[in-house]
């Protein structure tokens, strides 16, 4: 833990697992963007749907960090890094699933049952029950449209940086951030809710969209993220280093 490389491989990774497992698990909560910005909600129609808005998954509040944090460990530790670090993240996804799932099926005890707030009387065991209770195809679109959005951020990255080498940091994050998000909108929603709730094609495809637009709005206002923790990292590791790397990660 003495060197540099490693003590940043695992800061970058640590975050980005953590991320990864908490935006699966919030993401059961939906939410309005308008109300929660102080904003009248807007009702407009795509594809013929109508009455849509921005009601995002809580998820989304982190995804584009995951992203990013992918782009980054991307820059530093290449292909292999993100790949070892996405297939880490999903596994560790299906077991939290799994312990939860475990956690729902013992017996409440009596005392914790019913319990009075000051919006009633809730039933502890239903609510955690159904807040974490999760559709089977909503748990397998997540992590599907998880791990193809990961391996396509990684492809589309190194595709521009075949040909921006180390400059245009925008380019090849963002560029490769817009381009998986759109994947990863998509897929969720059609194995999700197509494939295992019968929504029509349609209706996935018009929340898909609002969803994206979202995110593509979400990456291009972090990119001056991206190089401030560049240039921190760059920073931390000094020149030398920074740059071996780099290079290295272009190999792997």
């Amino acid at each position: 833990m003495k060197d540099k490389a490693t003590r940043l491989f695992y800061i970058l990774g640590s975050f980005f697992v953590a991320n990864a497992i908490l935006a699966e698990f919030i993401g059961v909560k939906i939410f309005s963007l308008e109300k929660s910005l102080g904003l009248t909600p807007v009702s407009f129609t795509l594809f013929d749907v109508p009455n849509l808005a921005f009601n995002l998954s809580a998820g989304v509040l982190l995804w584009p960090v995951v992203f990013i944090m992918t782009d980054i460990i991307n820059e530093y530790f290449g292909k292999r890094g993100v790949r070892f670090l996405s297939f880490t993240a999903a596994i560790l996804i299906t077991y939290a699933y799994l312990m939860v799932y475990f956690a729902m099926t013992l017996s409440p005890a009596d005392f914790w049952i019913n319990r009075t707030t000051g919006a009633g009387t809730l039933n502890m065991d239903v609510a955690f029950n159904t807040i974490f209770g999760q559709g089977l195809w909503i748990i397998i679109g997540s992590l599907v449209a998880f791990l193809v959005g990961q391996l396509v951020d990684v492809i589309v990255f190194h595709y521009f940086k075949s040909f921006t080498g180390n400059s245009k940091i925008w380019l090849r994050a963002t560029g490769s951030t817009l381009v998986s998000q759109f994947i990863d909108s998509f897929v969720v929603l059609f194995i999700a809710f197509y494939i295992g709730a019968g929504w029509n094609i349609v209706t996935v495809l018009a929340i898909g969209v609002v969803n994206y637009f979202y995110k593509f709005l979400v990456a291009v206002l972090l990119t001056p993220i991206l190089y401030f923790l560049h240039s921190v990292i760059d920073k931390y590791l000094g020149k030398e280093l920074s740059e071996k790397l780099m290079h290295e990660a272009t190999l792997k």
